[in-house]
């Protein structure tokens, strides 16, 4: 496998143009971002990704993770990359200072995580859990949790996860059925009794850490049936003293893990709450409104998930790119001299790898320009904050299916060699796969993009964002068009479409505005590097952006017809019919 060479130089350009770090620094919350500390972090964390996590990715695909007699195992070496990015201080990036965070913008914790997953997609996951984790605690946690669990989540000593699914509700969360009973005397009185079963659970058993806080959806007695019945909790692997020391193991186990396409360092485990009845959890928040808290920490997850898609995208195409160069096969097509060359002197190569430069590219400066809007959010610009909320779906989904279908590319550059395991290049794609149905499948992103993203204040929030693309696009004519297109479908579906209507062009609407954001953001970048930014970039930029705007934005144009087609088709034969 090709080693991991960090992009920094392109992620300071997002981080700089898209996300607008400079305007967020000039803010009271984040007048530490300073230029010099964040070209620090960007490229202090592109070495430490590089050359501590980058090399055990392949290892950890061949040996994954292993339950043994209880105890999840990895592969060695990961324990003392574990270690070395908690010394570090990479998870304490944007965490509140009043629990041992450095307190800088979300910007930069995207920018860790996206050096972090390139480097090894299946390890990363372990701290993405916990910065969601972090997050819900730190809006919904009572001080005193706060004051428990706080620190050494933000340090990294301890992780976090979220548990939401069960075996008998996937997406419909309102089905779940683990329970939490009141303990009204004894040592535990006040608390909670947890009893139940979740599954894929992303490293919810694991040494690495001193501790696994568990966030854990249950039904207190005589709640609300459906979504309106539901509360979070709080449940440590191990129990915590008053001193902050660790108590006894919590009721709780991993039964199995299973066996996935890929990702197959990241322990995804079937969690079993309760076998003895002595699970012990603290409410987090309010009774029957947890469903509230867990999207706190699941809306965080959407805009990491969506960074999944640019961090196994760059590294497929850095192995792409590397294999191109260096397999010979063939004389160039038309020219005189008949010595074979580099398989990226072959036009369809080369259109290959520029498409996939162009899409990794973009959706990176998609998630550094929502990162921004996040940042906005937090130090109170209302409607950045629901720029933001618009944002997420698109990222998230889009996001991911370029993950998809990057990683593609990078197994058709290697031809036979990349349908073989030796070469790595399959692991990108079944890595990359996941991370279309994490945290909500990329048809609920787009169900949500249409339903309460576009009525966040009527409809005009999602339309003024396209009529800023449509004016700032005056010079780029199918840019233009495209972000008018979109305004078009919006008011078709807020004013005319049905539900059903909506909801079947969803997904092509999805990736229409995504790709117009994205374009957007792509000349933005080129615009920056004409003026002289990004000196390193001048000459690749300009050719990656011309790429996305001329072949990947007049695609997009043309899911329009798909996106207005209504639902009718889809429900012109019976179930029984399209089955048979």
């Amino acid at each position: 496998m090709t080693p991991f060479t960090p992009p920094t130089q392109d992620q300071l350009l997002a981080i700089r143009v898209n996300a607008g770090i400079e305007e967020i620094a000039a803010s009271e919350k984040f007048a530490h971002a300073e230029a010099d500390l964040v070209e620090a972090i960007v490229d202090g964390v592109g070495q430490f990704a590089a050359g501590e996590f980058a090399p055990l990715n392949r290892i950890g695909d061949l040996e994954g993770a292993k339950l043994e007699n209880g105890v999840v195992r990895l592969p060695h070496g990961f324990k003392e990359a574990y270690e070395s990015y908690v010394e570090q201080g990479w998870n304490a990036i944007a965490s509140p200072e009043a629990h041992g965070g450095q307190g800088l913008p979300f910007t930069l914790s995207c920018n860790v995580l996206e050096n972090l997953g390139s480097a090894n997609m299946a390890f990363c996951l372990l701290p993405m859990l916990s910065v969601g984790a972090i997050e819900a605690l730190e809006h919904h946690g009572s001080a005193d949790q706060q004051a428990i669990y706080l620190p050494d989540l933000v340090s990294g000593k301890w992780s976090g996860t979220m548990n939401l699914t069960e075996p008998a509700a996937g997406s419909d969360v309102g089905a779940l059925r683990s329970t939490a009973m009141p303990i009204e005397n004894g040592e535990h009185a006040g608390k909670y009794k947890i009893k139940g079963q979740k599954i894929y659970i992303t490293w919810g058993e694991h040494e690495l850490a001193e501790n696994i806080i568990h966030l854990v959806l249950a039904r207190l007695p005589d709640a609300p049936e459906g979504s309106r019945g539901i509360s979070l909790f709080v449940v440590p692997k191990y129990h915590v003293n008053t001193d902050g020391s660790l108590g006894n193991r919590n009721d709780l186990r991993c039964v199995s893990l299973e066996h996935k396409l890929g990702i197959n360092a990241s322990p995804t485990c079937v969690m079993s709450y309760g076998d003895n009845d002595e699970c012990i959890g603290e409410l987090v928040g309010e009774p029957n409104r947890g469903l509230m808290a867990m999207f706190t920490m699941m809306n965080n997850a959407r805009i990491n998930v969506g960074n999944q898609g640019t961090q196994i995208a760059e590294r497929a195409t850095q192995q792409a790119i590397s294999y191109a160069m260096d397999r010979v096969q063939s004389a160039r097509a038309g020219s005189p001299d008949k010595t074979p060359v580099a398989i990226i002197e072959h036009p369809d190569v080369r259109r290959m790898i520029l498409r996939m430069k162009a899409l990794t590219e973009a959706v990176r400066a998609l998630l550094y320009y929502c990162a921004g809007q996040v940042d906005r959010g937090a130090i109170g610009n209302a409607d950045a904050g629901n720029r933001a909320e618009i944002l997420v779906p698109m990222l998230k989904a889009w996001g991911t299916d370029v993950g998809v279908e990057v990683t593609g590319i990078g197994i058709q550059i290697h031809g036979g060699m990349g349908f073989v395991e030796e070469t790595g290049a399959a692991q990108h794609w079944r890595d990359s796969r996941i991370a279309p149905i994490y945290e909500g499948t990329n048809g609920i992103q787009a169900a949500d993009l249409v339903t309460r993203k576009l009525g966040l204040e009527g409809g005009e929030a999602m339309i003024s964002l396209f009529d800023e693309i449509a004016r700032d696009a005056s010079n780029e004519a199918t840019l233009s068009l495209l972000a008018t297109e979109c305004v078009n479908v919006a008011r078709w579906m807020r004013d005319e479409a049905s539900l059903d209507d909506r909801l079947a062009g969803s997904v092509p609407f999805c990736t229409m505005s995504a790709v117009a954001v994205a374009g957007w953001q792509m000349m933005k970048q080129a615009e920056a590097v004409a003026n002289g930014a990004a000196p390193s970039l001048a000459k690749t930029k300009p050719v990656s952006t011309r790429f996305f705007l001329d072949r990947i934005v007049p695609e997009a144009l043309g899911l329009k017809a798909g996106a207005i087609a209504g639902s009718d088709l889809l429900y012109a034969i019976s179930s029984e019919q399209l089955a048979g």
